[in-house]
């Protein structure tokens, strides 16, 4: 296929660091590039020169005469007063000017259609953008973006803010697409599904990236080989300047020409080792290592047919297991299936409907939630990572802060950096860096992998495994549960939970489960209940009856809210304002505990239910 777009010789510097240099890469037409590194690599600035928002400081990019380029950024920017349907036919105005407006309407309807809004005029695709969650923002964005029929699409973490279902969405939507596509993604599921070529932007290779045919999973074998070869070449070469060295103190003064040839080549020997073993010190990882206590404990946890409501919706029924030294439990299920709910009824923090929880005595359990544990803006990384002193403790081992932060690759001369111009997957790492320093028997992660690179994901799959206690894990992340996973439970959020093998497995049965109530729209988008509400327990006023039954309804809409604000809060834009930031967190906190007090509330209720 013929190169549709390129760059050759490429650099781009800020503030006298180069995110890349001598950067050469072509795109043939057709191709679905998975473009992958490290964060700080400069996979955004890349994208945006070759989308020609950004100019580089060297080098030029090329594009196919003729040919139509749409960029989707991280962040989804829609007018103000705009509706799902309204961003669509605007987008048909401008791609189809010769059709007629029944035609561009027609058009808009199936493109909503198909991104999952449902037929035209129904609530959800006339409602305001703004009241959308984060998911149906960035599914709208897409089908904008694809509307606009482009030859080369440019896509930045389209995956972020999805569910499982947005997800699949947008993997099938590609994979038929005849455009061109190039996107940016950490889900190495994704990227295995959707994509049949991967790019690796990383300093570790000579010319600054490393790409192969294939998915996900090839690209992996194929970079493990080119790395072993790469670290193969530099200890030959290692072995061949020690005994050039060695000729070179032995002979100080060789005068002869083939003398002087020898000493030129010891030279450029000496270069080419040089280069080598700074790129191979590229590779260096997060160090996450998590302290279990180390009891030997049997059953630290056990749930004995235990069913959990929401209101009138069953969440989970009759659910019975065990978790033991080594088990490490995997929740899947789409957005409102009960997930975070099930976590906090395994924890306690939430008693079941029916059935029993029982603890081991003394049982230690700590929770990452990057939904609730938020960092303070205006500290610095210093004190996020140590609060006290210079000395963090663990294992019972002092260590310097700055030696602590290295290990989660930080440089002494951020220290002084406040949190709030960290980067997502930096905050991450900072959040990570604590829990390590409280010995636990279970570990709760709810949505750990937000914002981090794939480095850090192999290091952190890697660290649970190694973990002696047991771990309960939700995230969307399909590649790091099936890797982690020694069971997987799937909650399809109408009472059913369901052992799977794997997640191709839970996708296989979910979308059955969907294709059942075809007419089913997602609980962010659905219009309010209409099931019948079961009967009243005297036990609680007219009022409180009333409230009860839309408790579901406003638990949804504040943690639509939530996710709105966690979207502002990773804006490049807000994050370079430190007042924005800072207005922007306040605002999450205060949304994040009115989605306490609501759950909080809904409990007291249906106690007082019976």
């Amino acid at each position: 296929m013929p190169v549709i777009l390129s760059c050759r010789g490429l650099a781009k510097w800020y503030d006298s660091h180069a995110l890349f240099e001598n950067l050469t890469l072509g795109i043939d037409a057709g191709a679905r590039v998975g473009l992958i590194g490290p964060n700080g690599s400069g996979k955004s600035t890349l994208m945006r020169i070759l989308a020609g928002l950004e100019v580089p400081d060297e080098g030029e990019r090329a594009v196919a005469q003729g040919a139509r380029l749409t960029y989707l950024a991280q962040s989804d920017q829609f007018p103000a007063d705009a509706t799902p349907e309204s961003a669509l036919t605007e987008a048909m105005v401008a791609s189809h000017p010769g059709l007629e407006d029944y035609q561009r309407d027609q058009l808009a309807a199936e493109a909503l259609e198909q991104a999952g809004f449902g037929v035209a005029g129904n609530p959800a695709t006339t409602q305001a953008v703004t009241t959308l969650s984060g998911g149906w923002r960035k599914r709208l964005a897409i089908a904008r973006a694809l509307a606009s029929e482009p030859d080369v699409l440019l896509m930045d973490e389209p995956t972020n803010h999805l569910d499982l279902e947005g997800i699949w969405w947008l993997e099938r939507t590609l994979t038929k697409s005849k455009a061109t596509i190039v996107v940016v993604s950490h889900d190495r599921f994704f990227l295995q599904r959707a994509c049949n070529r991967v790019i690796e932007l990383n300093k570790v290779y000579p010319g600054g990236c490393f790409g192969s045919t294939g998915g996900y999973v090839a690209f992996l074998e194929k970079r493990a080989e080119f790395l072993a070869n790469q670290k193969s070449r530099q200890d030959s070469l290692d072995n061949q300047v020690r005994r050039e060295i060695e000729w070179l103190r032995a002979n100080p003064s060789a005068q002869t020409v083939k003398s002087k040839a020898r000493v030129d080549r010891a030279s450029a020997m000496m270069s080419d080792l040089s280069a080598l073993s700074w790129r191979n010190s590229q590779t260096r990882r997060a160090d996450i290592d998590f302290s279990g206590t180390g009891r030997r404990t049997n059953d630290l946890v056990v749930l004995d047919e235990c069913s959990k409501r929401l209101g009138t919706r069953a969440l989970f029924s009759d659910v019975s297991l065990t978790l033991s030294p080594g088990t490490r439990l995997g929740l899947l299920g789409l957005n409102g299936s009960g997930k975070t709910t099930f976590l906090n009824v395994m924890t306690k923090r939430l008693a079941p409907d029916q059935g029993t929880v029982r603890h081991a005595t003394e049982l230690k359990i700590e929770i990452f939630d990057q939904r609730r544990e938020r960092l303070d803006p205006r500290q610095s990384l210093r004190k996020a990572l140590c609060a006290s002193g210079e000395t963090v403790v663990y294992r019972g081992r002092g260590q310097h802060v700055a030696a602590w932060a290295k290990r989660f690759l930080f440089g002494a001369h951020q220290l002084d950096l406040e949190v709030g111009k960290l980067s997502g997957g930096e905050q991450a790492r900072v959040l990570i860096a604590n829990l390590m320093l409280k010995p636990c028997d279970l570990l709760v992660l709810d949505e750990p992998t937000n914002d981090l690179d794939i480095p850090s994901l192999e290091v952190l799959e890697q660290s649970l495994m190694d973990f002696p206690g047991a771990v309960a894990l939700v995230t969307h992340d399909r590649y790091l549960l099936d890797r982690v996973s020694t069971q997987l439970l799937a909650l399809d959020g109408a009472g059913g939970a369901y052992q799977v093998a794997d997640c191709a497995q839970w996708e296989d049965l979910a979308e059955r489960l969907l294709a059942q109530a075809p007419g089913s729209m997602p609980a962010a988008l659905a219009s309010p209940s209409t099931a019948k509400p079961k009967t009243a327990s005297p036990g609680l006023s007219g009022k409180e009856r009333r409230e009860l039954e839309r408790m579901s309804e406003k638990i949804h809409e504040a943690e639509a809210r939530v996710a709105s604000l966690e979207a502002r809060t990773a804006d490049p834009a807000v994050i370079a304002d430190a007042a924005a930031l800072e207005a922007a967190c306040e605002q999450l906190a205060t949304a994040q505990a009115e989605v306490d007090k609501l759950y909080a509330r809904w409990q007291q209720l249906e106690a007082k239910a019976g």
